[in-house]
């Protein structure tokens, strides 16, 4: 019984590939005669289609062709404005650097440093705000009121106005001349600011003094003209060090001199047997 059952299971699993094969080729076939049956349609259709692109391409091409030329002479023109702009953005830039060397540039901004000085001297540096305890978490367009208002000037009875005239003074000096010790100048005067900043107006600018009596939540604020100033000082030292340091001062020797020449000449151009032969 069990040899008998293996055999009918055998027959069964060899009919399988031949029925399949069977099926396949009854669907080749049906698949071959629709493709003979639609191809003379298709052919038709792609023939009138063609005849209707030709048509269309004589019928559009005279009147589209002024339109394209049209474009493509555009987009010339405006290739040539960008060429002519690039150019004079050189050029321009050429002789921006030529004038504004780094040299000035430092200078320029040692004389900003010393009139933003200057100028902080004569804003608000302080303040003493009163009850601000209970205007925590309101909008900040509710502020305490402010009490003892100075200008940032009246702790040290303006020091720094001369000593930032003068700042300005040395940064004019170094625009036009190279020379150290303008810019040991300017880090001294940049020094000086920032100390008198932080050990007098820093303690004057954070002490409340009689205003804690007179009124409860009073504190002492620093306000934006301390903030100017001590940027202003800190201006003048990076000045003055970058003018110290003379970066862009680079000594070139006669060799360095001969080699850019060489690199700026011309070079002949390359010779081949066969134009050697022509010109012969």
């Amino acid at each position: 019984m069990i040899a008998a059952a293996r055999q009918r299971i055998g027959v069964t699993l060899a009919r399988i590939p031949r029925a399949a094969g069977r099926w396949s080729r009854r669907a080749d076939g049906i698949a071959n005669r629709g493709l003979e049956r639609a191809h003379p349609a298709l052919l038709g259709a792609w023939r009138e289609t063609s005849a209707l692109a030709r048509r269309f391409a004589t019928w559009a091409g005279p009147r589209l062709r002024p339109l394209g030329a049209a474009f493509f002479h555009g987009l010339a023109r405006a290739e040539r404005w960008v060429r002519r702009a690039c150019a004079a953005t050189v050029g321009a830039a050429s002789a921006a650097s030529a004038v504004l060397t780094p040299r000035r540039s430092i200078g320029a901004s040692i004389i900003a440093a010393g009139v933003c000085l200057v100028v902080s001297q004569f804003i608000d540096y302080r303040g003493v705000e009163i009850g601000q305890p209970g205007y925590a978490g309101l909008p900040e367009v509710a502020n305490p009121p402010t009490v003892s208002v100075q200008t940032a000037g009246h702790a040290h009875s303006y020091l720094l106005v001369p000593l930032g005239a003068l700042a300005a003074l040395l940064g004019l000096a170094c625009a036009r001349r190279q020379r150290r010790g303008l810019g040991l100048g300017v880090i001294g005067l940049g020094l000086l600011a920032l100390a008198t900043i932080l050990l007098v107006d820093l303690p004057n600018g954070l002490d409340a003094g009689a205003q804690t009596s007179r009124f409860s939540g009073a504190s002492a604020v620093l306000d934006d003209g301390f903030y100017a100033e001590l940027a202003a000082a800190a201006g003048l030292i990076v000045g003055g060090l970058l003018y110290y340091a003379r970066p862009c001062l680079i000594r070139i020797s006669s060799s360095g001199r001969a080699a850019s020449a060489r690199r700026r000449r011309p070079r002949p151009r390359a010779s081949s047997r066969a134009r050697a032969a022509r010109s012969a």
